[in-house]
């Protein structure tokens, strides 16, 4: 089971139906503290998350997974088209996480998620 996290709404039904399409069954959630919850309730083989969340944000998501030692932090795609800002682009450095770019082609998506499987 793949969570993604997306607050758009049309951008988290397109992850669903391609994910979906591709052969995995996938929860949508669309902000970080219904994830955080979910994440407390469910072990998902992969996150897919958008990192500007309303709520709780996809960095503090991360945080918080490493804080208490939950391993979908270890098992987690960054999707984002905020690569211009410095703080986004050093924190997905420093973790080395995969990320996925917005815009992104939907084969882009299901190629990430396939190697993160792997």
């Amino acid at each position: 089971m793949i969570l993604v996290i997306e607050d758009e709404p049309v951008l988290g039904l397109l992850c669903r139906r391609v994910l979906t399409a591709s052969g995995f069954d996938v929860d949508v959630v669309n902000n970080g503290l219904d994830a955080k919850k979910v994440t407390e309730e469910k072990d998902y083989a992969l996150c897919v998350s958008d990192i500007r969340l309303p709520g709780m944000t996809g960095i503090q998501l991360y945080e918080h997974w490493k804080a208490t030692k939950n391993p979908i932090a270890e098992r987690l795609i960054f999707i984002t088209g905020d690569t211009m800002n410095n703080y986004v682009r050093d924190f997905l450095k420093k973790t080395d996480r995969p990320s996925v770019m917005k815009p992104f082609e939907p084969e882009d998506l299901v190629k990430a998620v396939r190697k993160a499987l792997s």
